[in-house]
């Protein structure tokens, strides 16, 4: 878990501006410490260099752009990341082994590797999908959040631990969330970045709360076993978005829990995809 404020903070600031030339100097002036100094807190709290982190992420996110993005052209996408259309290619490929062509041409349209489970997961039809999915208009969340760098298999360790330690603010609304800024079947499971929360009233004076931006979501309802979540939100991804005809903006997935059974492994929950 990511303890550090400021570190958190860095990391707000760094995820909307990855399509702009953002620098050490940028990141480390937001949050008022020296460049040096700042570069050896952010390393000792998340693994990486604050450059490192940030040019991952700039690889990361535009390869789920082709993914999604089936329509536009591999140089539009290199360059909304800051990168010509040579300089694009040779770093992707250097960061994913494979070129931007080659990962677009991947990138299965029935069927997935699952990342966490040895098997090969088949996605449903399109209008499987879209009988369980609504366009619905949400307000802002304002939660108690946790963040985590690592393993998604590790989501249930640490909902527990997270439910415990706030179990005092859980009323008859409470919502669990989490956020979700990366595709497991991109970045590494072990350097995945996620958020979970929970909502809790304004008034809370807590230091880990944040306000999850609302707005417009494409919301599929999964009831299911929780091995086959990641099946589910890549058939919404590879399938269902892009025949939609809806675009996804610039903001994160978010998962709300309407059921849990821990027992049983199972959950009713709604997977959240932003659109425009």
């Amino acid at each position: 878990m990511i303890t550090n404020e400021l570190v958190n903070q860095s990391i707000d600031y760094i995820m909307p501006h990855l399509d702009e030339e953002i620098t050490v100097k940028d990141v480390a002036n937001y949050c008022n410490f020296s460049k040096y100094y700042f570069s050896r807190v952010f390393k000792a709290e998340t693994g990486e260099s604050i450059y490192s982190f940030i040019k991952r992420l700039k690889m990361e996110q535009s390869a789920i752009r082709l993914k999604i993005e089936k329509d536009r052209s591999i140089t539009d996408i290199g360059f909304d990341y800051g990168y010509s259309s040579s300089n694009y290619s040779s770093v992707f490929k250097k960061h994913h082994s494979i070129s931007p062509a080659e990962f677009r041409k991947s990138v299965n349209t029935t069927c997935v590797p699952h990342p966490f489970y040895p098997d090969l997961a088949k996605f449903k039809s399109f209008e499987e999908y879209n009988q369980q999915t609504s366009i619905q208009v949400f307000d802002d969340f304002f939660v108690i959040y946790e963040r985590h760098i690592g393993n998604y298999i590790d989501l249930g360790n640490n909902w527990c631990a997270f439910t415990e330690k706030y179990k005092n603010f859980f009323t008859e609304n409470t919502l669990l969330i989490e956020r979700s800024y990366d595709d497991p079947s991109i970045t590494s499971v072990e350097q995945c970045l996620y958020d979970i929360c929970m909502t809790v009233d304004k008034r809370c004076s807590l230091d880990n709360v944040t306000t999850i931006k609302g707005g417009k979501f494409a919301v599929y309802r999964f009831e299911g076993f929780i091995q086959e979540i990641f099946v589910a939100f890549q058939g919404i991804f590879n399938i269902w978005l892009a025949c939609s005809g809806y675009e996804m903006d610039e903001r994160y997935g978010l998962d709300i829990y309407r059921a849990v059974d821990r027992e049983n492994m199972h959950v009713v929950m709604d997977l959240c995809i932003p659109i425009k």
